[in-house]
């Protein structure tokens, strides 16, 4: 039996580039954008209000469905690869952590965060070099998404951006913290090695040589269908970012975000 692990990061930290690294492990089948979770948030419903379930005995009903779930899982990946490791990527699995520890125990989750003005930066970039399709969000006429600083204020407030930030505020709330392992795109890009190293040993696997200089496209998504954000390419080389968010966005819009995030900066311990 398979062992699955699990990706759940936020969006524009670097989440694909970690999946194509763990990739070069011959071990490792590694997954783009997922829908599994989909199909089981979805059984859940069905579970939750069919009345031919709550007719029945619940308990018995209960561990019925939790075996449904994890054999589900696993048998989503055994129909796909024959590898025994997998590391599925879906921005939900963290804020779900309950409900996959409750027929998958103790399960290991991987989120990828990084400095938020880097991330709003990546979205204003994604925006702006796509002007050749409609963003969704601007309105000249009722003066929506005309500005960066507007653009920022609704990016903070919808998907995927200000939800994949509430879901890991209230993960830390919960406590769910302390089950997960946070890495720093920052850091990744910095010292890969080192930043690998914490993946294999919170994964409990021996350490597998990565090419840092060598990472080659194995997961493979059509951007198309997420819009002018939608960028899943990956370069080749690992090395630092550039830090062009004040470039981009302006000193005034990155010290706003620096105060409205203050809990995000100082539990990430992230030098403003």
């Amino acid at each position: 039996m398979k062992k699955i692990f699990f990706q759940s990061s936020l969006p524009r930290a670097g989440s694909t580039l970690l999946q194509n690294v763990i990739g070069q492990n011959p071990d490792f089948y590694v997954t783009p954008t997922s829908g599994v979770l989909e199909l089981l948030y979805a059984s859940r419903g069905n579970f939750t209000s069919s009345p031919e379930f709550k007719a029945q005995e619940q308990k018995e009903m209960e561990l019925g469905f939790k075996s449904y779930c994890k054999n589900g899982l696993e048998g989503f990946f055994n129909g796909i690869t024959d590898k025994p490791y997998v590391i599925d990527k879906s921005r939900g699995w963290g804020i779900h952590y309950n409900f996959l520890n409750s027929f998958y125990p103790n399960p290991k989750i991987i989120c990828m965060v990084r400095d938020l003005r880097g991330v709003y930066s990546s979205m204003e970039k994604n925006f702006r070099k796509n002007q050749h399709l409609d963003s969704g969000i601007v309105s000249h006429g009722q003066m929506k998404g005309t500005s960066t600083e507007k653009r920022v204020d609704i990016w903070s407030a919808g998907q995927p951006v200000g939800l994949a930030i509430e879901r890991i505020y209230q993960i830390i709330r919960e406590g769910l913290d302390k089950n997960i392992l946070f890495i720093k795109f920052e850091d990744f890009c910095q010292n890969p090695e080192q930043e690998m190293i914490k993946v294999y040993n919170y994964l409990e696997l021996p350490y597998y040589r990565h090419d840092f200089n060598n990472v080659q496209q194995l997961t493979i998504e059509d951007d198309s269908v997420y819009g002018v954000y939608g960028d899943h390419k990956i370069k080749k080389e690992v090395k630092p970012l550039k830090k062009d968010y004040e470039e981009i966005m302006g000193v005034g819009l990155c010290s706003s975000i620096l105060n409205k995030y203050k809990w995000y900066y100082d539990y990430f311990q992230y030098n403003p």
